[in-house]
């Protein structure tokens, strides 16, 4: 079937045009003026059948006197319908009476019969879901918003869970800039438990679209945490602030604990611990924070990127621990005149010791102590602790003062290692040169240690690149604080460290 305005094809049984929009009258629409002609029509009809008109009554009186003869008597003039000559002239009058109602009641039938089936077509079209629809899209294309209103409600009314009309009608709002309405439905559709991820998504992101032009943030977080739906809070959750989670339940404990604080979505984490209210003047959350001992309150608050604040959380907590005591050192402070090595006693596999040499107290971010450490030559202090759970307990400090009785010092051993790689053709200059690349080679001085009775400075030569990074080669050297011989550091095939003599060329363990 062809549209009869546009000449394209159409599916068979529509009733308006998908390309222009145009009516297909099946049967005439029953429109309001059609319903007011036709009450004046019948409005007159009934006028005439309770009214005869002037000329009608003036016609039956000229026929009533043809029946009286001229010389009649007045008396017989005078006589009543009653008598028989009466009777005789009111005959065909009212035959013609009767031949003429006739007529009249089929103009009355034939409207009465239009008006049912204009009526029939109206019932038709206003239970057609299709045709308020199509009549609908048709009054939005054509700028007919209030038509178009009218429409999409009728069709709700008999497709009341089509979300898709609702959909529909809300634009028409938009368009009628009425933001109101717009945003009603788009919220009814948020709420409606039959509508589909796709739809609900639709509806959440034109509601976002709303408050965001607003700036209105607090707005969008109510409405996604209270939609209670998992999938629209991932989705969104740029735009919400949950509250914090603790990884601690609050309540008394016996030994420390480390606090973490972790919120969904983009944002930062602010917390107090003195019992005001957190805002994003209070302190960041950046690293667990660690319970030691006493009463703590703590309280914080998640703030997202968009500066939504979601509600604090406040936990309360009593820590009753010992304290963490302090490492043993072997070595006591004082002065000191040969290599030493220092020494942690107590240490047990499970126990980490951290340390400082600049008078700061231990943290995670210091030295891990592993093994001995050779006493640095001249004045030094260290701080050694235990970290459990985070928290640094007693600190031992130790102050040293090495001095080695001898004439050759780091120095002069740096010269002597760099005098070998010079005549071995290790290095070209005493720039430490070797190629064309601009890269060099430079020794490193180390420490001061006791090797089997022996005592020895160590070495290390390190590549460093134009760029200025540098790295160790793998190379080391010995050179004896009273004596200078050289010697180079290797490994045995069992794994363990030799000094080789370079002058003699001889090898004695390194430890």
């Amino acid at each position: 079937m062809k549209c009869p305005k546009c000449g394209e094809e159409m599916a068979e049984g529509a009733l308006y045009c998908e390309h222009c929009g145009e009516d297909i009258h099946i049967v005439p629409d029953f429109e309001p003026e059609l319903e007011q002609n036709i009450q004046q029509i019948i409005s007159g009809i009934m006028e005439e059948l309770e009214d005869p008109p002037q000329e009608g009554r003036e016609g039956k009186a000229a026929e009533e006197k043809k029946t009286l003869k001229p010389d009649a008597p007045e008396s017989r003039r005078d006589l009543k319908p009653e008598t028989a000559e009466g009777r005789k002239t009111q005959k065909p009058e009212a035959a013609k009476k009767k031949r003429r109602k006739w007529p009249v009641f089929a103009i009355l039938a034939a409207l009465l019969l239009g008006i049912g089936a204009g009526a029939g077509v109206w019932l038709f079209l206003n239970s057609s879901l299709n045709y308020q629809i199509g009549k609908a899209e048709q009054c939005v294309a054509s700028g007919a918003y209030d038509k178009a209103v009218r429409y999409y409600e009728r069709a709700l009314e008999l497709d009341e869970d089509n979300i898709e009309l609702q959909f529909g009608l809300a634009e028409v709002y938009f368009l009628k800039n009425n933001k109101i309405e717009y945003e009603y439905l788009l919220r009814e559709i948020a709420g409606n438990e039959k509508a589909t991820l796709e739809q609900l998504d639709r509806a959440y992101g034109k509601l976002i679209a709303i408050y965001r032009a607003r700036g209105d943030y607090d707005t969008i977080n109510q409405l996604i945490l209270g939609s209670n739906n998992e999938q629209m809070i991932s989705i969104y959750q740029n735009y919400i602030a949950n509250p914090p989670e603790f990884s601690v339940m609050e309540g008394y404990y016996t030994n420390i604990q480390p606090l973490k604080l972790t919120a969904m979505g983009s944002g930062k984490i602010y917390y107090t611990l003195d019992g005001t209210e957190p805002d994003e003047n209070s302190i960041p959350y950046t690293m667990p924070i660690i319970l030691e001992k006493g009463r703590y309150v703590v309280k914080a608050v998640f703030v997202n990127d968009n500066g939504i604040c979601s509600d604090v959380v406040s936990k309360e907590y009593f820590i009753d621990n010992d304290d963490i005591p302090a490492p043993e050192i072997s070595v006591v402070s004082g002065e000191y005149y040969a290599p030493v090595s220092i020494e942690v006693m107590d240490l047990d596999e499970d126990e980490e010791i951290y340390y400082t040499t600049d008078g700061t107290t231990p943290t995670y971010s210091s030295n891990r102590y592993t093994g001995p450490i050779p006493m640095p030559i001249g004045t030094s202090r260290f701080m050694f602790a235990k970290i459990v759970d985070g928290v640094t307990g007693e600190v031992a400090e130790r102050n040293y003062v090495l001095t080695l009785n001898t004439d050759i010092t780091p120095a002069m051993a740096v010269d002597r290692v760099k005098q070998y790689a010079r005549e071995t053709g290790r290095i070209l200059d005493d720039g430490g040169h070797f190629d064309d690349s601009g890269a060099i080679y430079i020794y490193e001085f180390l420490y001061a240690v006791n090797i089997n009775d022996a005592d020895y400075y160590m070495l290390a030569e390190v590549r460093r690149d134009p760029d200025g990074s540098q790295m160790r080669t793998g190379s080391f050297f010995a050179v004896d604080i009273y004596d200078g011989t050289l010697y180079r550091q290797q490994y045995d095939e069992g794994g363990r460290s030799v000094l080789t003599a370079i002058d003699e060329e001889t090898e004695m363990p390194a430890q």
